[in-house]
């Protein structure tokens, strides 16, 4: 379903974005969406790495001993 939407520019670029569409044989609705469909994959694809990443750390720790008191005492002698 398509839906309207209002962009505010300076009317020189609307005026470049308009010939550079028709130059193209397209609108600049088209490019418009065409440029966010385009955003929207990359940072999908960006999360995506970033989760596969994070899901081959997860339980790494788990063996492990946890002393909080030595990473408070860590903290307060790097940061306070």
């Amino acid at each position: 379903m398509n839906t309207k939407i209002t962009l505010y520019s300076e009317s020189h670029l609307i005026n470049k974005m308009k010939q550079y569409a028709k130059q193209h044989n397209t609108s600049v609705s088209r490019i418009v969406t065409n440029f966010f469909e385009t955003v929207i994959k990359k940072e999908s694809k960006r999360k995506s790495a970033h989760l596969e990443k994070i899901s081959k750390l997860y339980g790494i720790l788990k063996d492990t001993k946890s002393n909080k008191e030595a990473y408070v005492k860590y903290l307060e002698e790097n940061y306070l």
